[in-house]
């Protein structure tokens, strides 16, 4: 089930500027401008909903960060900390023009063998899904809202 996060809403937050003909972002976690795709565009919308909306504190997030999966260095979109610096929620984000498939879900699940955080976030700007992984039991569940830091 898709949640609608009204992304939209948070456009006229953000900072953007033309350089050389190509267009800007200010990135607030990384405090730097970064190039304006329609994935960056998603994710900064995403980082702007979990800082109002839910009160993640900026201190605890992380953008685009190497990390290795099956001995292979990858890119993760996201991951928001838990107040004891715990992976919390991995965020993969797509641009608004590609579906969310389930390439998406493999993507974000292989990613999180190695994170291992227990929430799981999957966006395009449009559709969002969110899941819980409980480790113990091994089952996974959708949900219907994005959970607040504990």
């Amino acid at each position: 089930m898709s949640i609608d996060l009204q992304l939209i809403r948070f456009k006229d937050r953000l900072i953007t500027k033309v350089k050389d003909g190509k267009s800007f972002i200010l990135d607030p976690i990384r405090k730097k401008y970064i190039v304006l795709t329609p994935e960056e565009m998603t994710r900064q919308l995403i980082v702007c909903y979990l800082i109002e909306d839910l009160k993640y504190s900026p201190n605890l997030i992380q953008l685009e960060k190497k990390i290795n999966v099956n001995k292979l260095a990858r890119r993760y979109d996201l991951i928001a900390y838990d107040r004891s610096l715990k992976p919390y929620l991995l965020l993969e984000c797509k641009s608004h023009k590609i579906k969310i498939a389930q390439t998406t879900f493999d993507q974000i699940a292989n990613y999180n063998l190695s994170v291992k955080a227990p929430y799981l976030l999957i966006s395009n700007g449009i559709e969002a899904y969110c899941y819980h992984i409980d480790y113990d039991t091994r089952k996974i569940t959708a949900l219907d809202t994005i959970p607040q830091l504990a």
